[in-house]
């Protein structure tokens, strides 16, 4: 009797363990394969991953953004989508494309002291050229010395000790950022060489630099080529965005193709939300400290004014202590946060109320 009884509760208990994970958690693969601590933290873990699943499950036109650098790597791995972009940021005809080997992109480190660097995209072209392909969401300061750091080390590692000068190979790099990075040219794409400076003479063509200005297409109109439309793919946002794409050329439609595929996979679309959140994050510390900044700055300010207004012995010259010391304290701070890279200059420009020629010449003071 007693053992009948013991029978029917623990086939219960199986029943109901089998509703509770049907009706509380969407578990995918990963998440079954992984060791917890405890059930409590396999329980928050299930929630989470059921929280993300499904949006996926209810929004059949969601795509990931190309500009994420996550989606970014993955479109990078079609070594068809790679020929196209590499043709169009070359100017190659890509019959002469013969080959694009993805290469590790973790550079080699000489001593436990190196710098760790790790590429977003690192291709070998044509079995000689290594080209180095970053995509930079977040403002991100001292960007040119980073980059300039990333093709040097590329360039000097192709030798080993008692290598031959002439085994170095051309080393490219080229980087697409979502920022202005000379907000002073209103070209959306440059190249650079080191060539001298009076007479432009060309010193070597084994370092190159791309740059790629997002932000710049979509303020001004650009006679249209194949730079200027792997621009506008990159700046896709929404499922119609990438249905206007289609039909540029073989190689943006297959691009378009791998955005679907991989916006389809449940797995990738995990990580892909795990950076994208990890991205806004980022951004809203930014956007914090830059207030909390303000607030002590217009302090300072109005401080500073109020101690000048004084010394001036007059009730107006208080009066207008105080407003210059606030407002020269707010613009001092919103000039030192576009130097150091923390907002960009149309943010900067709205803050100030100035106009691009009074705000740089502000900075140029």
């Amino acid at each position: 009797m007693k053992l009948r009884i013991s029978l029917k509760l623990y086939i219960l208990y199986l029943l109901f363990c089998k509703l509770l994970k049907e009706d509380t958690c969407i578990v995918s693969k990963e998440i079954q394969k992984t060791k917890f601590k405890s059930k409590k933290e396999k329980k928050i873990q299930c929630k989470e991953v059921n929280n993300d699943t499904k949006p996926l499950l209810k929004s059949p036109d969601f795509i990931m953004k190309p500009k994420i650098d996550f989606c970014f790597k993955e479109l990078m791995q079609d070594p068809y989508v790679r020929k196209g972009f590499i043709s169009a940021i070359l100017d190659l005809p890509p019959e002469n494309i013969l080959n694009t080997r993805i290469l590790p992109s973790h550079l080699e480190r000489h001593t436990e002291d190196d710098k760790l660097s790790i590429l977003d995209v690192r291709i070998e072209l044509n079995s000689k050229q290594q080209i180095d392909m970053e995509m930079q969401v977040c403002m991100f300061d001292y960007w040119t010395e980073r980059s300039t750091y990333y093709l040097g080390k590329m360039y000097v590692d192709q030798l080993g000790p008692g290598d031959p000068y002439d085994k170095l190979e051309k080393c490219i790099h080229i980087g697409i950022l979502n920022f202005e990075l000379f907000p002073n040219n209103n070209e959306f794409y440059s190249r650079f060489h080191l060539r001298e400076d009076t007479n432009n003479t060309l010193y070597t063509d084994k370092l190159e630099i791309h740059v790629i200005e997002l932000p710049k297409v979509k303020k001004k109109f650009y006679p249209d080529n194949s730079i200027l439309q792997w621009t506008n793919f990159f700046n896709v946002e929404n499922k119609k965005e990438l249905d206007n794409m289609m039909n540029k050329n073989e190689y943006i439609d297959k691009a378009c193709e791998q955005i679907i595929k991989i916006s389809a996979d449940e797995a990738k679309r995990i990580e892909y939300d795990a950076r994208e959140k990890a991205l806004r994050d980022y951004n809203t510390q930014m956007n914090s400290n830059f207030k909390k900044g303000l607030e002590e700055g217009l302090a300072i300010g109005k401080a500073e004014g109020i101690e000048e207004g004084i010394a001036m012995g007059k009730a107006e010259g208080i009066e207008e202590g105080i407003a210059m010391g606030k407002a020269e304290g707010e613009l001092s701070i919103i000039i030192e946060f576009y130097k150091s890279g923390l907002v960009s200059l149309e943010n900067a420009l709205e803050k100030s109320n100035l106009t691009k020629e009074q705000f740089l010449e502000k900075i140029n003071k």
